[in-house]
């Protein structure tokens, strides 16, 4: 093979695994450029970890810079504006034009809070991640002082929204309140953590209740002001701050690409992570659905494309059929408690918690970085 470009445009779960395969085992010829504007990349594992106070910055975050470097890629670091497809070139906000034989986009996904009146304004929405933690560390200082918030509520449901609340609440209680205790509120419209088994519900609920955290059932948020939050049954709750873990949407960019894409404005793929309508186009993790297959917006389907995608651009390099990739829908969840415990699921009925549980996930998520922050080619 002679000279084939492989342009990878976002640093997000599944890229940083293409880059390490590829330096582990090269492809002949082929050149790899990552184009982004962010040279830290968040691992969202370990999201609620680092609100509890657990992680460091550091440690939840990859360092693209390096990677590339230690790896050989070439970086252009400034986000991507616009795709010719026709050209095969990838446009950069700074002007850059990067040619391609074969484009990768992993961009994650941006907060759609068109449905909440007041949210763009008074809402501190939870991705993308990397802004959501410079609001959180200004939050946490405004909370320590003696006339800070005290009322704070996360609005969503899904395990990720669990999974922050008790992890706030943890870090909270450390914090000095000068006699004005924290009160954490989660706003739940669909129920708590629906899409897991009873066994996981039941326990996720009975941890809000030994932590504290005040569940809000079936409160259907339709506006956030400066005072709190409203739900559509017109109930309203005071709050100092509101966190926004609920809907998403692509990049607003990537509507300007002429990539096809379904309502929410994420990339159509194929089976085998290619553009519905262009086998030089892959794209995977949030920013984009498989037609045939769709799955959750979760960090785990991403994580699990990675081994895949790498396949499949290598086998597009040497001009080989794709495969397809299938994603294991009985996939494992362990949420954290914010106490040193955790509690895992899997398919319909497995669900323990304790301890050994919490210890079992932080070694997974260790693990995963340290490929990426211990790699040497």
């Amino acid at each position: 093979m002679t000279g084939h470009r492989l342009v990878l445009v976002g640093g997000g779960h599944a890229h940083v695994q293409v880059i390490r395969a590829l330096a582990q085992q090269p492809e002949p010829g082929m050149t790899i450029t990552l184009v982004t504007d962010r040279l830290l990349t968040p691992y969202s594992g370990m999201l609620p970890g680092h609100v509890a106070g657990i992680y460091s910055h550091a440690e939840m975050h990859i360092d693209l810079g390096r990677l590339a470097e230690v790896c050989g890629v070439t970086l252009v670091g400034s986000a991507a504006a616009a795709i010719d497809r026709a050209r095969r070139t990838v446009t950069t906000e700074d002007g850059a034009s990067v040619p391609y034989d074969t484009l990768s986009l992993n961009v994650g996904i941006t907060p759609d809070l068109s449905g909440i009146a007041g949210a763009e304004e008074h809402g501190i929405p939870v991705k993308p991640i990397s802004s959501f933690i410079a609001r959180l560390d200004a939050l946490l200082e405004a909370a320590a002082r003696a006339d800070g918030p005290r009322r704070i509520v996360l609005v969503g449901g899904g395990a990720a929204g669990v999974e922050l609340a008790l992890a706030l609440k943890a870090r909270l209680t450390g914090l000095d309140p000068k006699g004005r205790p924290f009160w954490i509120g989660l706003a739940a419209s669909n129920g708590l953590v629906a899409t897991l088994n009873d066994g996981v519900r039941r326990r996720a609920r009975a941890a809000l209740v030994r932590h504290g955290v005040t569940l809000l059932d079936d409160f259907r948020v339709v506006e956030i002001n400066a005072q709190g939050l409203r739900a559509q049954d017109k109930r309203f709750v005071t709050a100092d701050a509101v966190l926004v873990s609920t809907a998403a949407r692509a990049p607003s960019w990537m509507a300007r690409t002429g990539l096809p894409t379904d309502r929410n404005g994420f990339v159509q793929t194929t089976r085998c992570l290619t553009c519905i309508d262009d086998s030089a186009v892959f794209a995977v993790g949030d920013c984009a659905t498989v037609t045939e297959d769709p799955t959750p917006k979760a960090g785990v389907f991403a994580v699990r494309q990675g081994a895949a995608l790498t396949a499949n651009l290598r086998r597009r390099a040497r001009g080989e059929a794709l495969a397809p990739h299938r994603p294991d829908r009985n996939y494992l969840t362990i949420l954290m408690t914010g106490d040193g415990s955790a509690i895992a699921g899997r398919g319909g009925c497995f669900a323990v918690e304790g301890r050994w549980v919490w210890r079992w996930k932080d070694w997974i998520d260790r693990r995963f970085m340290q490929r990426f922050s211990e790699f040497r080619r």
